[in-house]
């Protein structure tokens, strides 16, 4: 089941990380991130190292454990809080936004 996508708009995108939406209320199996701006971001899952840069129009998509059951696998954790911010000081997006979708499972 997914849980309500989590957004920033490219006005709100900073040099500075912030949080994309509320953190994780489950445990999440699968994710995708994507970047819709005209700019490349770098996202974080602690808010102060940086993990991953997506490029202008960039996805990911991360299958963690979806075919594992609650005991079994890795999982995004619950509390889990996505972060962005600009790749640098020139990428400054001008349109679109950054979304992140999750899903969960119920053993």
């Amino acid at each position: 089941m997914p849980e309500e996508v989590r957004s920033a708009a490219f006005g709100v995108i900073g040099d500075v990380y912030m949080g994309l939406g509320t953190a994780m209320t489950r445990p999440i199996r699968m994710f995708c991130l994507q970047n819709m701006t005209n700019a490349n971001m770098m996202f974080s899952f602690d808010g102060i190292h940086d993990h991953l840069p997506l490029p202008k129009l960039g996805y990911l998509v991360l299958d963690i454990t979806s075919n594992k059951n609650l005991a079994q696998g890795y999982y995004l954790a619950e509390g889990t809080r996505v972060y962005v911010k600009k790749l640098t000081v020139a990428d400054v997006p001008t349109l679109g936004g950054v979304y992140l979708t999750t899903f969960y499972g119920a053993d």
